[in-house]
């Protein structure tokens, strides 16, 4: 059971009388579902229904912790406190390690919290002092981790204002609700939801060598989606998936720089490819 400190992650505790519903508004997971060892994927919308800043956020006495960004944290600081008005929230950015911790019995260890992007709930997060009495790991270890399982993150793997929930997937890990009622931008995510008109997904890649991030994924001379990370032949990217249902009935090959390779669906997600007489008469939502 490695551990790994994540100098690029950061925390804001958003604590107070009027915690619970304030963040229930704004946020698009569903805090009443939220347990008391868990930290759970989520997001803050513009009111177009795309991704300002995405977290983990959990509980804490008299409220909730946001795991963020370290980038990110001023503006979403700045964000929430421009709905606060008169509630009683107070939002603090606090000087708080994070590390992850990964294996079999990371999920159990004493203060820590269950990672729920992870399906098998053998990655956690750990808050202030570095674990003792297990082995430290480099960040890129967890960083190959994450990528081989197909978590994504705004900031360092994808810009935020420019992307949906849809898009990395926050719809099939939990990090948003159909049903708890409106928080920002809620009516075109569920409209998005509802009507399937969701194209561009998150998926898989390997590729038969190294893949670079930013490069694009080609088919048949026509672009099909972007690769966002990697390591080593291994990465996820975003994938159009109407025209790689098209690629595939035709038998063509998906390349990035020349690099043959393969797009999966994750296998902890329950969406599919379209039929690929859909996929020709499909629009992106």
């Amino acid at each position: 059971m490695p551990y790994a400190q994540l100098p690029e992650r950061t925390v804001l505790a958003v604590t107070g009388d009027d915690a619970d519903h304030f963040l229930q508004t704004l946020v698009t997971a569903d805090l009443d579902k939220l347990g008391a060892a868990e930290m759970r994927p989520s997001a803050l919308l513009t009111p177009q229904g795309k991704i300002l800043f995405d977290f983990l956020i959990g509980r804490i006495d008299g409220g909730y912790r946001l795991d963020c960004a370290l980038t990110a944290a001023v503006g979403l600081t700045k964000r929430l406190g421009l709905y606060r008005l008169r509630s009683k929230v107070m939002i603090e950015p606090e000087a708080t390690p994070v590390f992850a911790l990964w294996g079999e019995a990371s999920a159990a260890r004493t203060g820590s919290f269950v990672d729920r992007r992870f399906p098998d709930g053998n990655v956690a997060r750990l808050y202030g002092d570095a674990p003792a009495g297990i082995d430290e790991a480099d960040p890129d270890d967890y960083h190959a981790l994450r990528v081989r399982s197909g978590v994504a993150e705004a900031e360092t793997d994808y810009p935020g204002a420019d992307v949906f929930p849809h898009d990395v997937l926050l719809d099939q890990n939990g990090g948003v609700s159909f049903k708890k009622g409106c928080f920002v931008g809620q009516e075109v995510v569920s409209r998005m939801q509802h009507r399937g008109t969701a194209r561009r997904r998150l998926m898989l890649l390997s590729g038969e060598r190294h893949l670079t991030p930013g490069a694009t994924i080609e088919a048949g001379g026509k672009t099909v989606g972007t690769v966002l990370a990697t390591t080593g032949a291994d990465g996820f990217g975003f994938v159009r998936i109407d025209r790689l249902a098209d690629t595939l009935a035709k038998g063509e090959t998906l390349s990035s720089d020349g690099v043959p390779l393969t797009a999966t669906i994750p296998p902890w997600a329950g969406f599919a490819l379209p039929e690929p007489a859909q996929a020709a008469s499909g629009t992106e939502a």
